[in-house]
């Protein structure tokens, strides 16, 4: 009788070159991929990393499903999506890997190129991840305080009367309802004069700058800003690839020279002249006037970034940039970010009136309508009285916590400083001397759950002057102002000490091995530290 060969191991029938595919069987596993899934990674996997060459002739389906444990199907169908792919060439001579092209064998190993454009590397970064709720936090509403409810009814209502209408784009530039509410408010609140067409919804400050810079700036025009200044507006200029200059704030404000307008005209000027931040300083109505006109013969724009001047404490606010000439070059810029909250994500500009034709339809095709839902609840929050009777409420509120926060500072950070702005707003600048640098002390305060900002790094310029903090009141209760100024004192005193020297521990004795109940215990030096033990400050 003539003996029979032995069957051929799934490794034999498949080929070498295919034991990856069986060294881990495919797992059924409840909640894991597929068995499809996982097939499909393998292959796709093996043939990116080489173990499958180019030219490499795949087994038929009927021969791998039988080999694996798994329906023909499966194969048939990851087969058809390598093949759509590009992984794999199917032909009447069999399937078979497709020639990707590859890296050299010297380059496999290394990334893409870890370089940002030339505007990207200039952007200057601060890390402000999770410092909403940190105490001394600029630019921070008072959260807690936002009437919820009310905003609730606003969302229900315009979820009700817009439906799923609402789930598509909306108009380009916004709601009308929503502009014509803010129209209302800037008449009666800013003394602006508008029409509905110049107003532009956009999200948050940050879009609007932006917007302004891409509508009327080409690469390599020049802007001043205003130093120190908001960081907001040097990132915008940075990414237009504009040549930024850095213009001296004082405490009437923007300060410029006729050198400056001779020198390095600008095309765009970016200022806070309500409320300069991080200053406080207010930009006089002579400045202002000057501006415009400088800017009509240069053939500049202004920015008018008119972000918290809601807040005035000591009188009535005061008149826009924008509404003190007829047809003024000025783009205004404003935010709900402060006066609601900022995840809102809702700002608006206010195009210049001898714009608006040319620009409309540029900013139509850059912009897509979206958040639809939050636009008509603000609208109506706004014509419903509920926004006006918020400002108000935060008004009273700021006004109370700005007070204490001076008292604080008199009373409680022993520390020479001098305390700057406070008119408006919901922060106050402290300048400290040289030998309290802001960056250090601020990274120091972040361990201790407080985030205020160093003021010299809203500065381009380096500038002695420009070293303090930006001390934020807007989120923080008044409770919290004396521990945390006593606090910062601390770290200020603590920064100022030098290092101790090293002081040299004696050796410790071993302890030694009693037999028994010894009559004297033994004795071992103190700790070295602070008295009574511990080694903390």
């Amino acid at each position: 009788m003539k003996e029979g060969r032995a069957a051929p191991t799934d490794s034999e029938v498949l080929g070498p070159q295919f034991d990856f595919l069986l060294q881990e069987p495919l797992s059924r596993a409840r909640g894991g991929d597929s068995l499809q899934k996982q097939l499909l990674h393998r292959l796709r996997t093996a043939v990116l990393d080489g173990r499958l060459p180019a030219g490499s002739r795949l087994p038929g389906s009927r021969v791998l499903a039988e080999s694996l444990g798994v329906s023909r199907n499966t194969v048939t169908l990851v087969y058809d999506v390598l093949s759509t792919e590009g992984y794999i060439e199917p032909s009447r001579q069999g399937t078979r890997i497709a020639a990707l092209p590859r890296p050299e064998p010297e380059h496999r190993a290394l990334s893409a190129p870890a370089t940002l454009a030339r505007r990207g590397e200039r952007i200057r970064t601060l890390d402000l991840e999770g410092t909403d709720s940190l105490t001394f936090a600029p630019g921070v509403p008072a959260l807690a305080q936002f009437p919820l409810a009310a905003w609730r009814r606003s969302l229900d209502r315009a979820l009700q009367q817009g439906g799923t209408e609402l789930l598509g784009y909306g108009p380009p530039r916004g709601e009308l309802s929503l502009r014509t509410a803010i129209l209302r408010h800037l008449a009666l609140a800013r003394g602006m004069h508008c029409t509905p067409e110049q107003i532009v919804i956009t999200e948050g400050a940050q879009e609007a700058l932006s917007l302004c810079v891409r509508l009327v700036t080409d690469p390599g025009d020049t802007a001043w800003v205003e130093d120190p200044g908001y960081r907001g507006a040097q990132t915008a200029l940075a990414c237009g690839d504009l040549t930024v200059v850095p213009v001296p704030v004082d405490a009437e404000g923007l300060r410029t020279s006729a050198s400056d307008w001779k020198n390095r005209p600008p095309r765009l000027v970016c200022t806070t002249p309500a409320h300069q931040y991080p200053t406080g300083a207010v930009l006089t109505a002579s400045r202002r006037l000057d501006l415009i006109e400088k800017c009509r013969l240069h053939g500049a724009w202004i920015v008018e970034d008119d972000y918290d001047s809601e807040f005035r404490h000591s009188q009535e606010p005061l008149a826009c940039v924008q509404g003190l000439a007829p047809g003024a070059p000025v783009f205004y810029v404003g935010t709900f970010s402060k006066t609601l909250f900022p995840s809102l994500r809702l700002g608006f500009l206010v195009l210049p009136e001898p714009l608006v034709d040319r620009a409309a339809p540029v900013v139509d095709e850059l912009l897509r309508g979206g958040h639809r839902c939050e636009q008509l609840a603000l609208a109506h929050f706004m014509e419903s009285g509920q926004y006006g009777r918020h400002l108000a409420r935060m008004r009273r509120l700021y006004r109370r916590r700005r007070d204490a926060l001076r008292t604080a500072l008199a009373e409680h950070f022993d520390v020479p400083h001098t305390v700057t702005g406070g008119d408006s707003g919901m922060h106050l600048t402290v300048r400290l001397p040289l030998d309290a640098p802001d960056q250090p002390l601020t990274r120091a305060a972040r361990r201790h759950r407080m985030a205020p900002r160093p003021l010299s790094q809203h500065s381009l310029l380096p500038d002695a002057a420009h070293n303090g903090l930006i001390l934020g009141y807007g989120n923080t209760p008044e409770s919290a102002f004396a521990p945390g100024l006593r606090q910062l004192a601390h770290l200020i005193r603590e920064l100022d000490r030098p290092p101790r020297p090293a002081v040299p521990q004696p050796p410790r004795p071993s302890r030694p091995h009693f037999h028994g109940t010894p009559k004297t215990a033994p004795t071992y030096p103190p700790p070295v530290g602070r008295p009574g033990g511990g080694s903390g400050p």
